[in-house]
């Protein structure tokens, strides 16, 4: 499946990892879909999704995210974009339950990736260098529809972070149109 470059637009937000938090204690951002997205199919009109091809994301330290994360940062995090959510925006909750989190086995996850800061990694011998991955992502010929009305950017804690950082996403996206059948399944698996 390929996509027309002209109907691609891009989205973007930004989380922040105080050295607040504790380990186990989500921070979570929420971005409004909803003036993209129309999942009720009226008279002959299909309904609307947003697909995301692809997340792009940095850990930075600062705000601006232009600069990398510092060389003494002991923090770790896993985080990621869930569909439909609707955490809001929090700082140092506790989140519960498996559609909370990102991982492979849960079908609200858009994309998942674990952090770790190059203190946290030098700290384990056995593991030499940064051990961040990317294991949860969309794709150009498989895109995750969203047919809710927000995704949440979150990251849950590990570690806590020694200095501040800031998580920068950014969402490749397109308005589809999506035929009775596949908005009913989507509309299934992306109820919390």
């Amino acid at each position: 499946m390929t996509y027309d470059l002209k109907n691609v637009f891009y989205l973007d937000t930004e989380l922040t990892m105080p050295t607040a938090s504790g380990a186990g204690t989500s921070n979570t951002v929420q971005l409004d879909l909803s003036s993209y997205i129309d999942p009720i199919a009226r008279n002959r009109s299909k309904g609307t999704g947003l697909a995301i091809y692809k997340v792009h994301y940095s850990v930075s330290s600062s705000s601006e995210g232009g600069k990398p994360d510092v060389v003494t940062q002991a923090g770790s995090f896993r985080g990621g974009i869930i569909a439909g959510a609707g955490f809001g925006n929090q700082a140092g909750a506790t989140l519960t339950g498996e559609a909370s989190f990102p991982s492979p086995n849960n079908a609200l996850a858009v994309m998942g990736f674990d952090y770790y800061g190059a203190k946290a990694t030098i700290a384990n011998a056995s593991v030499p260098g940064p051990l961040n991955r990317t294991f949860l992502e969309p794709s150009e010929k498989v895109p995750y529809v969203v047919v809710r009305d927000n995704v949440c950017l979150m990251a849950t804690m590990l570690v806590g972070m020694s200095t501040a950082a800031y998580v920068n996403v950014r969402l490749e996206c397109a308005q589809v149109t999506l035929d009775q059948a596949t908005l009913n399944q989507l509309l299934r698996t992306q109820t919390v």
